[in-house]
């Protein structure tokens, strides 16, 4: 439905430059952003400004864009389906009756009226508390080698903003601000939740927790995750070693078994031949062996 609304909407607009480019229209700015936050499952009135001057307009149409979704909220003066049990249209706005997390993103008013084409913006925030994050850490490290932790968190609206701990406290941003952390080389990404040690050192083990807070709800806190640099990657020397194990156990066993079936017993190939010559005619009293033998 929607694509075909948006079939239909681009032959308008395409007259509707025309006109304006004739010079018959005037085009009206599109005014700046209104951001508006409102709390999940709460209901939000989402203002258009654009219509403010128009008169009695000829057109007005709502779009909704938001995590890679496009579609219309309002179009052929009435709502599309998606909207039309949890949204209520009025001339200078659009009332949603209980916004939910998918509903953030950003809705354009535009309107054709008296003065021309114009259109107004609203970014929607729903507001929804950090899950419970997870802290992805690297369980052995190399010391001198580049240690990456990762603090994962998808539920939070507005995103949220990262902290690490390390041993319950809290790592600063610049290692040099506190004394516990100036043996440490890292890089630390509040938005991201990125945490980066390079190089990673013998002080940098630990119990590492990353925590998430957006200024909605509680913030919420990792379990700990263990990191322990090494001298040497003890893990990777341990299952080399088992692998080789393996390989020549398999190996001494099939060379085991070829042996107990012959397959490796030496065989005489000698061909020996027979060669039978037939006796010639003799007298009833005479006989003579003729029969050769060649080896």
């Amino acid at each position: 439905m929607a694509e075909a609304a948006a079939r239909s909407l681009r032959g308008p607009r395409c007259l509707l430059w025309a006109l304006l480019c004739a010079g018959s229209w005037s085009l009206i700015s599109a005014q700046t952003p209104q951001v508006i936050q409102v709390p999940e499952n709460h209901s939000v009135n989402l203002p258009c400004k654009a219509i403010a001057g128009q008169g009695t307009p000829s057109r007005l149409e709502w779009k909704f864009e938001g995590s890679g979704n496009r579609e219309f909220v309002y179009y052929h003066d009435q709502l599309t389906d998606n909207y039309k049990n949890r949204a209520e249209f009025h001339l200078n706005e659009i009332y949603l009756k209980s916004a939910t997390r998918q509903d953030s993103g950003k809705y354009t008013c535009q309107v054709v009226g008296d003065s021309g084409l114009s259109e107004s913006v609203v970014d929607l925030i729903v507001q929804v508390p950090p899950s419970k994050p997870k802290a992805e850490v690297p369980s052995s490290v190399t010391i001198g080698n580049r240690a990456v932790l990762s603090c994962v968190e998808t539920d939070g609206s507005p995103p949220p903003t990262f902290k690490w701990y390390r041993n319950d406290i809290l790592i600063p941003t610049d290692p040099k601000t506190n004394t516990l952390f100036q043996n440490s080389s890292y890089t630390l990404d509040s938005k991201t939740g990125v945490l980066t040690f390079e190089p990673a050192t013998a002080f940098d083990a630990g119990d590492y927790a990353c925590e998430a807070d957006n200024q909605v709800g509680t913030s919420q806190k990792s379990e700990a995750v263990r990191m322990e640099p090494s001298e040497v990657n003890v893990g990777g020397i341990v299952a080399a070693v088992v692998v080789l194990l393996i390989v020549f156990g398999l190996a001494a066993f099939g060379i085991w078994f070829a042996y107990s079936r012959g397959f490796f017993k030496r065989r005489d190939t000698t061909n020996k031949k027979v060669i039978y010559s037939q006796p010639s005619t003799r007298s009833d009293g005479e006989f003579k062996q003729t029969s050769s033998f060649l080896v």
